[in-house]
């Protein structure tokens, strides 16, 4: 029997590849493509919900899934560390239920997050660049935000060297790295994270160029849900990239 799934923002460029790659996936049936103007109960019978609509709206429907039963998949920009701590306290009280939240569907970009946070801790100055469409309504981008967590958790609370902070064009402080957020046409996404030293500069980029880059994070993340315990934040935690170490050994 397949898992029935319904899409929460289907009728969106990532809902609708969501959409494609759950139809083509023969484990997998679609029974439920959501958008604003869905009723209550459309998509109730759904074993899995896929969210992709918009930040404001995702936390609740987020909230509806599970207290229908459903397992979860988040790929919503804006839930930060506060809406994910709360998430994961709700879960603890059902740990039959399981929610992967996914900042990023690319698997590139998962990768250049991980190579962020190995050189975070030999750098003292460090920020992001992000771009995206201009039809992104979030700023700074969820992936932006999980790359600064990860890279000053890496740093073990030792502070960025991040001068004249105060001042608005040196864009917003998410844990004390400074991230600069471009809306342009032309651009899907593109991040980079510059590191400073003495006498060097280190970039790590990575550029989306359609959202082709997706499918395989979008199946890799349906393929891991229902088995999914708790709180799980990331495809690096599905690709085994969490046991990577800082100094580039394994834990």
């Amino acid at each position: 029997m397949n898992n029935r799934v319904a899409v929460s923002g289907a009728t969106g460029r990532l809902g609708r590849l969501v959409c494609e790659v759950v139809e083509q996936h023969p484990s997998f049936e679609l029974v439920a493509r959501l958008r604003s103007t869905s009723g209550a109960d459309e998509g109730a019978d759904a074993d899995i919900m896929i969210d992709v609509s918009r930040p404001d709206a995702s936390p609740d429907i987020v909230d509806t899934a599970l207290a229908r039963g459903q397992q979860v998949i988040v790929g919503t920009s804006g839930w930060s560390a506060e809406l994910l701590d709360a998430l994961a306290t709700k879960l603890a009280k059902t740990p039959e239920r399981g929610v992967i939240v996914v900042p990023n569907f690319s698997l590139g970009s998962v990768l250049g997050t991980a190579l962020a946070r190995i050189a975070a801790p030999y750098f003292d100055a460090v920020e992001i660049v992000e771009a995206h469409h201009p039809g992104k309504v979030d700023s700074p981008s969820g992936t932006a935000v999980r790359t600064a967590e990860v890279m000053a958790a890496a740093r073990g609370g030792r502070p960025i060297d991040a001068p004249f902070a105060e001042q608005p064009a040196r864009g917003e402080l998410i844990a004390g790295i400074p991230v600069h957020s471009l809306r342009l046409a032309g651009v899907v996404a593109k991040q980079e994270v510059r590191f400073g030293g003495p006498g060097e500069v280190l970039t790590v980029t990575h550029d989306t160029h359609s959202n082709e880059a997706y499918r395989a994070g979008v199946r890799a993340a349906l393929e891991a849900i229902t088995e999914a315990r708790g709180l799980t934040v990331g495809l690096d935690a599905l690709l085994g990239l969490n046991g990577i170490a800082v100094d580039g050994g394994e834990r």
